[in-house]
């Protein structure tokens, strides 16, 4: 890209981001302010990247965080001194926990301001302290050429760490002097300096990063393959996925050759997808797993399972648990895993169905083994179909109800987000595996109710699929400053607010017997009447009975414009219900033993 520099600040900015997009950087997300002036400017000129302006920037940092997550690619975030990069800081720690890819550019004050007492000046070295795979802070912007040649490569370099072993954020601090504005200033850029290597970049990134594929030796692969082989009752779990995720096939296919059942997160690449058809993939084990009986091997992908039931089952097993992770990192918090490995999952699990081919081994699986799944599986859902007629709804309406409609109505292809607290642990109980391919998200690293709207906004800014946010009401006015990317940034969806005037979630909780303080100090209802938000941020808001969600759904589906289906229950109602379907099926699972 040629660039014409009237002064230094101009020239640092327009390297930089010359070097990220060289680099393969293709989306910003951008908060105004002053002192990042130079980066602005830099981005908003560039003619091939992508450029979202927010006004918020907690609301900014999460747009990015849920396009980088569909994406599995960087999205960078700039934003001026101050508190301005605070606010950065939930969606960063976030992102590291759910490894997504984020470039972090916070403009800072020169150096010689720090603990001086100069307005908008706070200590942002290290910011997000651990939360970050890799940290650096700029020299102040000089037109020398090994100065620019150094900025090159750790543009560069930090673009590559997002995306390492494993992703996350990588946060570069870059202080700037007056004037921030591409004004002429006689001589600060030498003249022809933008042709130097330094000025002009090379053919592609400065660095080239190029990375490899960790595998297991062949001995390794065939302890792995042995163990399986051997194994009356193999078991694969698969947790939520990385934004690089592993590959669904992969897992069905080795699942398929020992005849494994496959625990499926709703947020696992696995639930969903063409693979369904040739594994025994289930979904309502978050009911009945704990009634049936013990692995004696288990392959895990993944994080750790939104089910406590199964992470619960999972402990109890006195079996030996294969954990699989690319970065060697422990994601398994009741500590009964017995081997972690560390290489990449998809190419392990193909190796490992490969060893067992080549061997000709007949696995020694119990036959009744997956069955006993599949019946279990067949139960739940005729529990759940019945509790979802539209009799029963009329009587007893509860959210469960709507999280297995939106998967269900969910058009093939379609990205669906859910928030925390309810709606993914009803996502995980009532989401029926399914051949669609869905691409299920949300925010499990962290697992806070901040920025779940612009999460979810960020993620459809990515595809051209129809985008599908389930969250409930504490979430939905937590990030109502998110629906202006709505019109700022063109996207477009159905947001199904679950309303039940409080935290939902807490009925679930013991608290619920001490009231007071049970209903002001947990369940915290609010009273807000949200239909106000269709005028605020020009979108269509429709309040639905839920004997009538279905239709209402399919027809946001197919409409243009963004709509708001607001479906009000009681929370306690609801979970009282949950409680019964789960009673039902382990009675029926009970029964087929």
């Amino acid at each position: 890209m040629t660039m014409t520099a009237p002064n230094r600040n101009t020239l640092w900015g327009n390297v930089l981001v010359d070097e990220l997009v060289a680099s393969g950087l293709e989306a910003v997300c951008i908060a105004p302010g002053s002192r990042s002036t130079p980066l602005t400017v830099a981005f908003a000129t560039h003619p091939d990247v992508e450029v979202y302006s927010h006004i918020d920037e907690r609301s900014a940092a999460y747009f990015a965080l849920g396009r980088a997550r569909r994406t599995g690619e960087p999205t960078a975030l700039v934003c001026t001194s101050g508190t301005a990069a605070a606010n950065f800081h939930p969606a960063v720690v976030e992102a590291s926990q759910a490894r997504v890819p984020l470039l972090v550019l916070t403009a800072d004050r020169p150096h010689d301001l720090r603990d001086s007492g100069a307005n908008q000046t706070v200590d942002q070295v290290k910011l997000y302290g651990d939360a970050v795979r890799w940290y650096a802070e700029l020299p102040e912007p000089e037109a020398d050429e090994r100065k620019v040649r150094m900025l090159r490569t750790t543009a560069a370099r930090a673009l590559a760490e997002t995306t390492g072993v494993p992703a996350g954020p990588v946060h570069l601090n870059v202080p700037f002097r007056k004037p921030l504005e591409p004004v002429d200033v006689p001589d600060d850029v030498p003249a022809g300096f933008e042709e130097t290597l330094a000025g002009r970049g090379r053919d592609g990134p400065f660095v080239e990063t190029t990375r490899g594929t960790t595998q297991l030796e062949e001995g390794d692969v065939r302890r792995l393959a042995s163990a399986l082989a051997a194994a009356s009752r193999p078991l694969v779990v698969a947790g939520p996925a990385d934004p690089s995720g592993v590959d669904a096939r992969a897992v069905a296919d080795l699942a398929a050759t020992v005849d494994a059942p496959v625990l499926a997160d709703p947020l696992s690449t696995v639930r969903f997808g063409p693979h369904v058809a040739d594994a025994t993939v289930c979904g309502g084990y978050d009911v009945y797993v704990d009634a049936l009986p013990d692995p004696d091997v288990v392959v895990r992908v993944g994080a750790s399972p939104t089910s406590k039931a199964l992470r619960r089952y999972l402990a109890d097993a006195d079996c030996r648990q294969f954990l699989l992770d690319p970065a060697g990192d422990w994601r398994e918090a009741t500590f009964t895993a017995t081997d972690l490995v560390e290489a990449d999952p998809t190419t392990v699990l193909e190796s490992v169905g490969d060893a067992l081919a080549a061997d000709d081994v007949r696995a020694e699986t119990d036959p009744d083994w997956a069955d006993r799944f599949r019946a279990a599986e067949r139960r739940h859902w005729d529990v759940r179909d019945d509790a979802l007629s539209s009799d029963a709804l009329e009587s007893t309406p509860f959210e469960g109800a709507i999280l297995a409609s939106v998967l269900e109505g969910a058009p093939d292809p379609a990205t669906v987000f859910v928030s925390n607290s309810m709606p993914v642990r009803d996502a995980d109980r009532f989401g029926r595996p399914r051949t669609a391919d869905l691409t299920v998200l949300a925010n499990r690293g962290a697992s806070g109710i901040d920025g779940i709207t612009s999460t979810a906004l960020g993620a459809g800014s990515a595809t051209d699929d129809p985008v599908v946010l389930v969250t409930g009401d504490l979430a939905f006015y937590h990030d109502m400053n998110g629906l202006l990317a709505l019109g700022r940034c063109g996207v477009d969806a159905t947001i199904v607010l679950l309303d039940n005037d409080g935290g939902g979630i807490f009925h679930m909780l013991p608290i619920e017997e001490y009231d007071p303080p049970f209903t002001e100090q947990f369940k915290t209802p609010h009273g807000v009447e949200f239909e106000p938000v269709a005028d605020l941020y020009d979108l269509e808001f429709v309040r639905v009975e839920p004997t009538a969600f279905d239709a209402v759904y399919s027809e946001s589906l197919a409409s243009p414009g963004t709509q708001v289906l607001s479906v009000a229950f009681d929370a306690e109602t609801s979970h009282r219900r949950r409680e019964d379907l789960e009673r039902r099926v382990r009675d029926a699972v009970a029964d087929d033993a």
